[in-house]
């Protein structure tokens, strides 16, 4: 660091790796999916009613926890290659590429659905754009491989609710 009388402190970081603009764009959207997928997940699970509710409530901590987790994750990686992570309300409001939930109480099968395809929206992002991190920066990709395999997870656990044995859609391969 270096000083003169009439400026402020000064700093030059040399870091090995700095993140394109499109990788920034990248993690920025994984950042916004997954924290309204946590904020999504503890709407429900404050609002779930119905049959099965212990389970589904208890459930739908895990989501929050593996979002919010995730979430971190990636904004810290952000900052480690230099981009800025922007998670506030508005942020995340007009950004999130998941669907609407309600606002209302709601019964647990429907709450399953709603979950489900939240977990699927935020997989579908991991999955949109990791070729273009994997290409960039295969770090960060290692990072969209571990929240895909949660994700996926908790949404095949969850949607197996409301499944129904050898009729259900999609059918096993």
């Amino acid at each position: 660091m270096s000083q003169t009388l009439d400026s402020k402190p000064t700093h030059t970081a040399h870091p090995a790796f700095q993140a394109s603009a499109q990788l920034g764009k990248h993690l920025q959207q994984m950042l916004v999916d997954l924290t309204d997928l946590h904020l999504q997940a503890k709407q429900l699970h404050w609002n779930v009613v119905g049959k099965n509710f212990r389970d589904t409530h208890l459930v739908l901590d895990e989501v929050v926890d593996a979002a919010r987790g995730f979430s971190d994750d990636i904004a810290e990686r952000m900052r480690a290659v230099y981009a800025t992570p922007d998670a506030r309300s508005k942020t995340v409001a007009a950004q999130s590429s998941l669907p609407e939930i309600p606002n209302d109480e709601i019964d647990t099968a429907d709450t399953v659905d709603a979950i489900v395809a939240s977990l699927y929206a935020t997989a579908g992002t991991a999955r949109r754009i990791h070729d273009d991190v994997d290409a960039e920066d295969p770090t960060s990709a290692d990072m969209l491989h571990a929240i895909l395999e949660r994700i996926e997870q908790l949404a095949w656990l969850i949607d197996s609710e409301n499944r129904v044995a050898n009729s259900s859609i999609p059918r096993q391969v």
